[in-house]
């Protein structure tokens, strides 16, 4: 086993607003241009850091292909206007991306191998869809039946979460309206304000009659998806969408969605050389693997490990980004766990505030990291589900 040498600290912690897919705030920004605004928006939040000490960036992304290959850590890291010492490495957990991106950033300093890392995740689902552009299954999935869950949509693994775990659609409803209204809260009263940084939008119009083009720019700042009109009548008429006679709907499932995030961390030895004042101390994380049929329960299996590593009991948590997924697995999750619903998703979570995939695990992580200085709590976690069956789960020290 790898001797654990030093602690590794988050210093900043900055992420774009999240725009709905295809027809909202960033349907024609790239994933690598939003990238570039939180890199520059966190290392904003430490001025003082010599930026030419960063070693690495790992950044999650879960269709890295088209406008986000190329490996767009590397090219983010450039065009933030990053020194050319500095590396970048995309990785792909799907779901997990960004949260196994800082897991790996903090290892790197955590066994002394590096002092100042840069982590985070981005995603355009407008860009690049669900599975790619060209999705192409091996085969041999097919010849085992333990395998064949491999190739389910989301969708269905949550109707066989549903149906396993007794979840009825009227449940489902309810957690899918407390999420906007919980948003919508939250939003009202300035808690996503230390988190996000504004992104400037540029739409350039052509004038067919004279040749010229308008260029109108304006600021987003918030999250697009939370609806005020959201209501159990409403929720009520959705017609499921995986299953003739199902319970999983649009409305009570996860936006797809763009946005992306970063973090700095740092050792101790920066943070003693930088004056910093930490944010956070990156625990503990676990990931586990489930069948991928019923892949939404993945939280279940990854929590207690997360929470055996870092030497901490669920009582200890007082503040859990759990990704929605779809409503049905959280409820789920929440249910087999016995984890304090008061805890989970206070500010409302990804039915209503979007996902976009790969970002989710960087975005929630400045959330955590933010909400836990704020309210003046000691621990928090980040945890997910992850499509063909695993669970993720990382812990955070507010300090």
């Amino acid at each position: 086993m790898t001797k654990q040498v030093q602690d590794a600290y988050i210093v900043a912690a900055s992420r774009t607003p999240i725009g709905k897919s295809g027809r909202g705030y960033f349907k024609n920004t790239r994933s690598d241009d939003l990238l570039v605004r939180a890199i520059q928006s966190a290392l904003a939040q430490v001025p003082n850091l010599d930026p030419a000490l960063i070693e690495d960036a790992v950044i999650g992304c879960s269709f890295p292909e088209g406008e986000q290959g190329m490996n767009m850590a590397r090219i983010a890291v450039a065009l933030a206007g990053l020194p050319h010492t500095v590396g970048g490495i995309t990785v792909n957990r799907f779901c997990a991306s960004g949260i196994s991106a800082i897991q790996m950033a903090a290892d790197r300093i955590r066994v002394g191998e590096a002092d100042l890392m840069i982590a985070g995740g981005a995603e355009s689902m407008s860009m690049v869809p669900m599975g790619g552009n060209k999705p192409s299954f091996n085969p041999e999935i097919f010849t085992k039946d333990e395998n064949v869950g491999i190739a389910y949509g989301m969708g269905l693994t949550a109707e066989k979460v549903a149906d396993q775990w007794k979840v009825s659609r009227e449940d489902q409803d309810a957690f899918a309206l407390a999420s906007h209204q919980k948003a919508l809260k939250a939003q009202a009263a300035g808690e996503f304000t230390d988190e996000i940084c504004p992104v400037d939008v540029i739409e350039r119009v052509p004038n067919l009659l004279t040749g010229e083009i308008t260029k109108n720019v304006r600021t987003v700042s918030l999250d697009e998806g939370a609806r005020p009109d959201t209501s159990l009548e409403g929720l009520a008429k959705l017609r499921p969408v995986f299953a003739a006679k199902g319970s999983v709907t649009a409305g009570n499932s996860s936006q797809t969605s763009d946005g992306a995030g970063a973090l700095i961390l740092v050792s101790e030895k920066i943070l003693k050389q930088f004056d910093l004042k930490p944010l956070a101390r990156f625990v503990s994380f676990a990931s586990r693997g489930v069948p991928p049929e019923i892949m939404g329960i993945g939280p279940i299996a990854a929590i207690p490990a997360a929470l055996k590593n870092g030497g901490l009991s669920l009582s200890d948590i007082g503040w859990i980004e759990l990704n929605e997924a779809f409503a049905a697995q959280s409820l789920a999750v929440i249910r087999d766990l016995g984890l304090n619903p008061d805890v989970v998703n206070p500010m409302g979570g990804a039915i209503a505030l979007g996902h976009p995939l790969g970002a989710t695990g960087a975005i929630r992580a400045a959330t955590v990291v933010h909400a836990l200085r704020r309210h003046k709590l000691k621990y928090g976690m980040v945890t997910m589900c992850i499509g063909t069956g695993q669970g993720a789960a990382g812990i955070f020290e507010a300090l």
